[in-house]
C-alpha cells in the first residue's frame, strides 16, 4: 500500500470513528463506542477508558473484555491512575507502547498476569487531550507479547486525538445533566419542605423527597436529644420503617455517631465490607446493604442525621452524596423553622390558658386604649359582658394614672411596666378598689398593652382595721399611760434612797413605759408621715450625744443578754438638723432590733461618719442576717419576717425608721449576708451654721419631744 493509500485509509477510519461517537452525548455511550472502535481498528482483546475531571481525578470509566462490558470499582480506578501504566501516561501526557508487559515496571500486575494464567501481554496506552487539557486515558491490551508496534501506537493516538473532544463534550454534558438533576431535586425538596411549618408534616416531606431523589428502599430521620445528646430517630419511611421511630443511639456510636462528630456525610456502598459498620447501625427488619448518612445542620450546628438505605438499583449514583448533603441542609432549616413555630404556638397556648384561668381580671388593649380581649375574671368582677367590654376603652373601666403610663401610653410602649392603685368602674355603677399592673405584651402576634386589675378590697379593709387599731392604741392608751408615767415619777421621789430593790423595780417599770411611749409615738408619727405632714420640730443637735443617749436607754437590755455594745466614731462630726425625739427613737429601734437578733454574748456596734453634707450612722450586729429578697419588705408596715430566729411584734419599728429618715431628707438601707450579720445605714442632714446655736441640753440629757399624753 502506497503512502497516499495509507493516509486515505487513516482519514476514512478517523471519519468513521468520529461519526460513530458524535451521534451520542451520554458519556457511557461515547466511551463504549470509542473503545469498541479502537479494539476493532487497532486490535487487542480488551481495553479501558478512564475519564478525568479538570482536577485530574477519575470520574468514570469503561472496561471491555472481548465484547463484554465489565463493572469497575472506585478503588480500581484509583489504583489504575496512581500506580498503573495509565498513571504514567497521566503524569507524562504522552503515549506508551509495551511490547512485553512482564519486562516493564510501569505495568500494574494483577492476579491474571501470573504465568500460570494469561502471562505476559502487550499493551498500548495513550492520553486523550483536548486543547491541552487531559480528558482521559485509553488503554488496549493483547494477551500475546510483541503484537503491537509503533504503527499501532500511532493509529491509536490518532483515534484518541480525534475522539478527545467528543469525550470532553460528553463529560461536560453528563456533568451538566447531573447538576441539573441535583438542582432539580434540591429545588423540589426545598419547595416541599418549606410548604408547611407543622413539624410532623415537615418530617414526612423530608423523607418523601429523600426517597424520591435517591431511589432507595428506606429513609430515616434522627434528631439529637438536647438533654442527653443521644441520637433519637423520630420518623422513617419505606420498607420495614415501622421499627425505626423511637430508636436511640448513644452519643458517638456507630456510623451515625461518626457523622455527627465529624460534621460531614459518608457513603457506604457495601456495609458488610466496612469495618466501622456495627450492630449499632442496624434497624430491626431491614437487611442493610448500602447506606448514605448526612448531618442535618442548622445555623452551623448539627441537630441530627438523615439516612438513605439500600438503593433500588443496587448502587448509589455518583451524585448521591451531593444530593443528600443538600437535602440535609434544607431539612435543618425546615425543621428549625417548624420547631420555632411549635414553641411559639405552645407559648401562645400557654399564655391563653394563663390569661383565661387567672384569678385576677386581665384586659388587653391596643395603643388607642380600645379593649381587644378580656378574660373570664374581668367579666365576672366588672359585671359587663365580654361583648360590652369589647366596645369600651380602658379609661372607661378605670381611672388611668397617666403619670405612670405616659400620655398616649408612651411609657408602656417603651416596655417599661408600671403599677398604681385605682378604682374599677362596675356595670351597676359601683366601684372596686384595684391595684393596676400595666405592661407591654405580644398578644395574638400583635404588640398590645396588658392591664391586670387586682381586687384589693380585702387589703383596703384590712388596712382600715389596722388603722383603727393603731388609732385606738395611741388614743385610748396614751391617757392611762401618761398617768402611769406621772405616778412612777412621783414614786421615785417618795422611795427611800437606800431601798435598792424597789428602785430597781421602779427602773424596770420606767424603762418599760418608755418603750410603750416610743411605740405609741412611732405609730402616731407613721400616721402623720404617711399623710404627708412635714417634720417641723427640728433643731441642731450633737450626733455623738444623740448616740450616747440612745445607748444609755438600750444598755440594760444588752447587759441582760451579756452582749457588747460598742461606739465607733471615725471623724469629727458636725451638728445635725433633726427632730431630736424622732431620730433618738430611730437609733433606739435599730439597736433594740440588733439586740433581739444578736446571739447571747454577741457584739453590736453603733457608729457615725460624715462627708460634710450629711452624717451617716450605722448599727451593725452579728446575728443571722437578712435574705436579699426580704431587704425591702422589712421596712413595710406590719411586716414580720418568719423563721426560727425571728421575734414576734407589731412590725412598725422599721417602718417608722424609714418614714422618719426619709422625712428628714435622708436615706436608710441594709447590708447583710445570711449567717454573718446585718448593718443598717442611715443618713441625716448637717445643720446650717445659723442653726447651730439652737443646741439644747437639760441636765446632761438631750431635750426630747413632750411625752405621749401631751401630743
Amino acid at each position: 500500500m502506497t503512502q497516499e493509500d495509507k493516509s486515505r485509509a487513516l482519514l476514512e477510519l478517523l471519519i468513521n470513528v468520529s461519526r460513530e461517537i458524535a451521534t451520542a452525548l451520554d458519556l457511557r455511550t461515547v466511551l463504549q463506542r470509542l473503545l469498541y472502535a479502537a479494539l476493532q481498528h487497532v486490535g487487542g482483546e480488551r481495553g479501558s477508558i478512564v475519564v478525568m475531571d479538570d482536577m485530574g481525578k477519575p470520574v468514570d470509566a469503561t472496561i471491555v473484555y472481548g465484547k463484554q462490558l465489565h463493572e469497575h470499582t472506585t478503588q480500581q480506578l484509583k489504583d489504575t491512575v496512581e500506580r498503573g501504566l495509565a498513571g504514567w501516561v497521566v503524569q507524562n501526557r504522552k503515549g506508551v507502547l509495551l511490547r512485553d508487559t512482564s519486562k516493564d515496571e510501569r505495568w500494574l500486575r494483577r492476579a491474571d498476569d501470573a504465568t500460570e494464567n494469561t502471562g505476559a501481554k502487550s499493551a498500548l496506552c495513550v492520553p486523550l487531550m483536548s486543547r491541552e487539557r487531559l480528558v482521559g486515558v485509553l488503554t488496549l491490551v493483547h494477551s500475546v507479547p510483541n503484537v503491537f508496534d509503533e504503527t499501532h501506537l500511532e493509529l491509536m493516538q490518532a483515534i484518541a486525538d480525534q475522539a478527545s473532544v467528543a469525550v470532553l463534550n460528553a463529560r461536560l454534558y453528563t456533568e451538566s445533566q447531573r447538576t441539573a438533576r441535583v438542582m432539580s431535586a434540591l429545588a423540589e425538596g426545598a419547595e416541599a419542605m418549606n410548604s408547611t411549618l407543622e413539624l410532623q408534616d415537615v418530617w414526612r416531606r423530608i423523607l418523601n423527597q429523600t426517597m424520591q431523589a435517591l431511589q432507595v428502599e428506606t429513609v430515616a430521620l434522627g434528631l439529637i436529644d438536647q438533654a442527653t445528646s443521644d441520637l433519637v430517630f423520630h420518623a422513617a419511611a419505606g420498607h420495614n420503617s415501622g421499627n425505626i421511630p423511637g430508636r436511640r443511639i448513644t452519643t458517638g456510636m456507630g456510623l451515625a455517631g461518626t457523622v455527627i462528630t465529624e460534621g460531614h456525610g459518608l457513603v457506604v456502598p457495601n456495609v458488610s465490607a466496612d469495618p466501622n459498620y456495627s450492630e449499632t447501625d442496624k434497624f430491626g427488619g431491614i437487611e442493610m446493604r448500602a447506606v448514605v448518612i448526612v448531618p442535618i445542620q442548622s445555623q452551623g450546628k448539627t441537630i441530627g442525621v438523615l439516612e438513605a438505605i439500600n438503593p433500588v438499583s443496587g448502587a448509589f449514583d455518583p451524585d448521591a452524596m451531593l444530593v443528600m448533603a443538600g437535602l440535609g441542609s434544607l431539612a435543618g432549616s425546615a425543621i428549625q423553622n417548624a420547631q420555632f413555630l411549635e414553641k411559639l404556638q405552645n407559648a401562645h397556648a400557654r399564655y391563653r390558658e394563663l390569661f383565661e384561668d387567672s384569678v385576677d381580671p386581665i384586659v388587653i388593649t391596643d395603643w388607642e386604649g380600645h379593649v381587644l380581649e378580656a378574660n373570664r375574671q374581668a367579666v365576672i368582677l366588672s359585671g359587663y359582658t365580654a361583648e360590652q367590654l369589647h366596645t369600651m376603652s380602658i379609661d372607661q373601666l378605670h381611672k388611668v394614672n397617666w403619670n405612670k403610663t405616659g400620655e398616649n401610653f408612651e411609657i408602656l410602649k417603651q416596655n417599661t411596666p408600671c403599677m398604681y392603685e385605682s378604682s374599677l368602674h362596675l356595670q351597676n355603677g359601683g366601684t372596686v378598689p384595684v391595684e393596676v399592673h400595666a405592661r407591654r405584651v405580644e398578644f395574638n402576634e400583635v404588640v398590645s398593652a396588658q392591664w391586670i386589675m387586682r381586687d384589693i378590697t380585702q387589703s383596703k379593709e384590712l388596712n382600715a382595721l389596722r388603722d383603727d387599731m393603731t388609732a385606738m392604741i395611741y388614743h385610748d392608751l396614751r391617757s392611762p399611760l401618761g398617768n402611769i408615767v406621772s405616778s412612777l415619777d412621783m414614786m421615785s421621789t417618795l422611795l427611800p434612797e437606800k431601798d435598792d430593790t424597789l428602785r430597781a423595780m421602779l427602773t424596770i417599770a420606767s424603762n418599760s413605759t418608755g418603750r410603750i411611749q416610743r411605740l405609741i409615738n412611732s405609730l402616731l408619727d407613721i400616721s402623720r408621715l404617711e399623710a404627708g405632714h412635714q417634720i417641723v420640730d427640728q433643731q441642731a443637735v450633737d450626733p455623738i450625744m444623740l448616740m450616747d443617749e440612745a445607748i444609755r436607754d438600750v444598755l440594760p437590755n444588752a447587759t441582760a443578754r451579756t452582749q457588747t455594745l460598742d461606739k465607733k466614731i471615725v471623724s469629727i462630726l458636725p451638728l445635725i438638723w433633726v427632730d431630736v425625739d424622732m431620730i433618738h427613737r430611730v437609733l433606739i429601734n435599730l439597736m433594740e432590733n440588733a439586740i433581739k437578733y444578736t446571739p447571747v454574748e454577741g457584739r453590736i456596734e453603733i457608729g457615725a461618719s460624715t462627708n460634710g453634707q450629711a452624717v451617716k450612722f450605722w448599727v451593725r450586729d452579728n446575728g443571722p442576717g437578712i435574705a436579699e429578697a426580704d431587704r425591702e419588705r422589712i421596712f413595710e408596715k406590719f411586716i414580720r419576717l418568719r423563721g426560727n430566729s425571728r421575734s414576734a411584734g407589731l412590725g412598725v419599728g422599721l417602718a417608722f425608721c424609714k418614714l422618719a429618715v426619709q422625712g428628714h431628707g435622708g436615706q436608710i438601707w441594709i447590708d447583710s449576708e445570711p449567717g454573718k450579720g446585718t448593718t443598717f445605714w442611715l443618713t441625716v442632714p448637717v445643720a446650717q451654721k445659723k442653726a447651730t446655736g439652737q443646741l439644747k441640753r437639760q441636765t446632761g440629757r438631750l431635750t426630747m419631744r413632750p411625752s405621749a399624753e401631751n401630743n
